[in-house]
């Protein structure tokens, strides 16, 4: 479904990725870890067209996106939810998901906020509520919502778990899982060891903008475990 092969991207002079290479197969889901500034977010974003990559390939159903816009790689098959709190405030919860679902022949619009609602009761309660006000973490649920309901080929999750409450990030890894058992291919960047054991099956480790690991999720029993291999500090 993806290949990165030596994809290098920068901020300005700043180097973030520099040489990253990783896969992500059809129907799997990966997970991508490491220290914050190693340029996880930016290999997320390079993948979406959001940051310009310099060199390298980016594979997409075999087919080369570096000179595709993002609109045309969304287009493509690729989704991407944000770290950010990335909704349209001024707008409703539900006007929100219609936005993700709008792609989709009207038939299946419905059964998309249907299954929105069933994963996150909160958002069904607050459908006609201004997105803008609700919490962080609501907006966190409707962010992923809106992502899952444009039904991508592969969908890229930038840190779902982050701020949480525990009961927030069991229905965040809830919902990925099911994406996933549709057959959705996943990438998700993020630090909850639940989340990543429950959804992944395989992780990269990165550092200093590289892949320094690749790791079956079945080696580590405690998030300590996982933890020690990638908080080891600069060489």
């Amino acid at each position: 479904m993806l290949e990165l092969q030596g994809l290098h991207s920068f901020y300005g002079r700043s180097h973030v990725v520099q040489g990253v290479s990783l896969n992500v197969g059809a129907a799997e889901a990966v997970g991508l870890v490491g220290r914050n500034g190693v340029g996880k977010t930016t290999t997320l974003k390079s993948i979406m067209g959001l940051v310009p990559q310099t060199r390298g390939r980016i594979l997409f159903k075999d087919e080369d996106l570096r000179s595709s816009a993002t609109h045309v790689r969304a287009s493509r098959g690729l989704g991407f939810v944000p770290d950010e709190r990335a909704v349209f405030p001024r707008m409703s919860v539900e006007e929100n998901i219609r936005i993700g679902a709008f792609l989709q022949p009207g038939s299946q619009q419905a059964a998309c906020l249907a299954t929105a609602y069933e994963l996150f009761p909160v958002l069904a309660r607050r459908r006609n509520q201004a997105a803008g006000t609700l919490s962080g973490g609501e907006q966190k649920m409707l962010s992923l919502a809106r992502g899952l309901a444009l039904q991508p080929d592969l969908l890229l999750v930038d840190e779902p778990s982050e701020g949480l409450m525990p009961i927030n990030v069991d229905l965040i890894s809830n919902a990925l899982q099911q994406a996933a058992s549709t057959g959705m291919s996943i990438l998700v960047v993020d630090a909850s060891f639940e989340l990543l054991r429950s959804v992944c099956g395989r992780l990269y480790v990165m550092e200093h903008g590289l892949i320094t690991g690749e790791h079956q999720l079945a080696e580590f029993s405690t998030p300590a475990e996982l933890v020690k291999t990638y908080l080891r500090g600069p060489s």
